[in-house]
């Protein structure tokens, strides 16, 4: 039997709960002892990959430190806002249909994104 629309709703927010706990208990862990998990392609390569600064960059947002987070990942910080977006209309599908099917455009989005991260991994370590 399928779920209802309020059970996917409830399904829903409580992973999100879980997720944003998580993410909570991580940020004190940082906070607290000065690091965080670190970058296992840095550590075999010494390069930076696409991801490295996302932790010190959530750290900045979280004391609202714009420049810090910039300084940190700047192609991560400027596709946050669309990844939110993007995030909330699947939660808003998954809610109404039950679906997580993705548009076209949605693909497009995907595939647009993993490329200017991929070009900034290269740029990143040349300049």
């Amino acid at each position: 039997m399928p779920l209802s629309s309020k059970q996917r709703l409830f399904r829903l927010l409580r992973g999100v709960l879980i997720l944003a706990a998580l993410g909570v208990c991580y940020a004190l862990f940082c906070f607290r002892f000065g690091y965080g998990v670190p970058c296992l392609f840095n550590l075999i390569t010494g390069l930076k990959c696409p991801g490295c600064g996302v932790t010190r960059m959530c750290l900045c947002l979280l004391r609202l430190d714009i420049a810090g987070a910039w300084k940190a990942n700047s192609v991560l910080l400027v596709l946050l806002p669309f990844g939110l977006l993007f995030a909330l209309r699947l939660a808003v599908r998954y809610v109404k249909s039950g679906g997580w099917r993705l548009t076209k455009a949605e693909n497009i989005g995907i595939y647009t994104a993993c490329a200017v991260l991929l070009i900034f991994g290269v740029v990143r370590n040349i300049i």
